[in-house]
């Protein structure tokens, strides 16, 4: 009975996780320009050039996901943002289109190299935006936010709960509390070890 269950449920968990994404795989008009930007740096005559193709395209879209899902704090980021990422990749495939072909090591090297910079743009320009979305002032820019998990634009400026990385508001409030008082604590003891 329970193996029964569990080809029932096993289909249905692996759906949930399909679903999910990274930044840059939710406008499917750019994945698309990745990929006829990467196929017309490849020469048609390099064997085994469409698995070559396939695999890098895959690891470059999928790199966004990797940061962002690494960090519940790295989930939202504005859509001005996202552009802006877009086109530095695309301006690094042109980059790269430019120069002459070389040979598949070579090129496969070469999107390494663009992989880890895109992985530290990334990362970085998400750690920036959500200090600033998840800061007691919030002083975010103007535009649609993207949740990059859903691929949902949102209204709100400002996050809390588990956008921020917390798990409970009531939690993250408590320990707000709690550093306040220890701090209070501290400042009455040197108040009054300075006045004795």
């Amino acid at each position: 009975m329970s193996d029964l269950w569990l080809h029932l449920l096993l289909p249905l968990s692996l759906a949930v996780f399909h679903e999910v994404k990274g930044c840059l795989e939710c406008d499917p008009k750019f994945a698309e320009d990745v990929r006829i930007l990467m196929g017309d740096i490849v020469p048609t005559d390099v064997p085994g050039r469409t698995h070559l193709l396939e695999h890098h395209f895959k690891e470059i879209i999928h790199e966004s996901f990797k940061v962002s899902h690494g960090d519940k704090m790295l989930r939202v980021l504005a859509v001005s943002k996202v552009v802006k990422l877009r086109i530095w990749l695309k301006e690094e495939f042109h980059k790269l289109g430019n120069e002459t072909w070389k040979g598949a090591f070579i090129f496969q090297g070469k999107l390494l190299k663009i992989r880890q910079n895109l992985e530290s743009k990334v990362k970085e320009t998400l750690k920036g935006f959500s200090e600033v979305a998840c800061s007691e002032d919030c002083v975010v820019t103007e535009g649609p936010v993207l949740d990059c998990w859903t691929c949902l634009r949102l209204t709100t400026r400002c996050f809390k709960g588990e956008y921020c990385g917390e798990d409970n508001p009531r939690k993250a409030e408590g320990r707000e509390i709690i550093l306040f008082l220890i701090l209070l604590t501290e400042i009455v003891i040197l108040a009054s070890a300075v006045l004795l």
